[in-house]
């Protein structure tokens, strides 16, 4: 079993912002790893670069917030798992051509959902909408 979180998801963990108590005590009860790709190195890492450009944290704050990351690949809280990128890319262009016109999926949505497909997970974590709307018409069991 393997459970796929967005990036939003995981950014909301290690930071503080509005989804920080739910993201915490979801993580806190999981019994298995989540999943961590290249995609989410990019985006998590990006995430917490714009809050220090935006002046929300500092430079030292993330910095303490990665070695948090780290620290979970290293306990195996987070599974480090390499993707077929090109086999993610055609399964993400078929979900874009069946929900897109329907839910308002953007790219990276689709990418994520296309990646939790692609590794076989059966939950998809997102606290965003979009992203649990087309997670949920692709089969996967949503959560928080």
């Amino acid at each position: 079993m393997a459970h796929y979180a967005d990036s939003s998801f995981l950014v909301s963990s290690y930071l503080t912002d509005a989804n920080t108590v739910l993201a915490k005590a979801w993580f806190s009860r999981a019994t298995v790893p989540l999943i961590f790709t290249e995609l989410h190195v990019l985006e998590v890492r990006n995430a917490f670069k714009l809050s220090v450009f935006r002046g929300f944290l500092t430079a030292a704050a993330i910095s303490t917030a990665w070695v948090e990351v780290e620290s979970d690949l290293q306990s195996g809280r987070l599974r480090k798992t390499t993707l077929d990128w090109h086999q993610t890319f055609l399964i993400a262009s078929r979900m874009s051509e069946q929900h897109s016109a329907v839910n308002g999926a953007r790219s990276l949505d689709i990418l994520h959902v296309a990646s939790a497909k692609m590794l076989n997970a059966t939950e998809f974590i997102s606290f965003d909408n979009r992203q649990r709307t087309l997670a949920a018409a692709s089969g996967f069991r949503v959560a928080p």
